[in-house]
């Protein structure tokens, strides 16, 4: 199992980053996660505060690419395997960066990815 770090997660129902938890816990996967707002969805806290989770095989991304900016510091210091750009997550900038730290990424909906088991 991949643990995986959702970044722009939502305590809305509504939100696909409120699926995709729901989705990587019915999986099996290890989930943590960074929101705009402390809460639980699934069993998960979702913590405000950026914090240095060990061991984060994914990352997967529920911000635009402007609002990405101020977490790539925060990503690269986790040295997650790969991250998720979902769909309106793309940020051609931002892959460059993780190609120069060597981090895989794919553009991908990790809903899709859960459904089709290929996560």
């Amino acid at each position: 199992m991949k643990k995986t770090l959702v970044i722009g997660a939502s305590l809305k129902p509504s939100r696909y980053s409120f699926m995709a938890i729901n989705r990587l816990v019915d999986k099996g996967h290890p989930v943590v996660a960074v929101g705009l707002r402390d809460g639980i969805v699934a069993g998960i806290p979702i913590t405000k505060e950026r914090k240095l989770f060990q061991n984060i095989d994914t990352v997967t991304l529920y911000l635009n690419s402007k609002r990405q900016v101020d977490y790539y510091e925060y990503i690269l210091s986790l040295k997650p395997k790969r991250v998720i750009f979902n769909p309106g997550t793309e940020s051609p900038e931002f892959y460059t960066i993780l190609r120069e730290n060597n981090i895989d990424f794919e553009i991908a909906c990790t809903l899709v990815l859960l459904t089709t088991n290929q996560y």
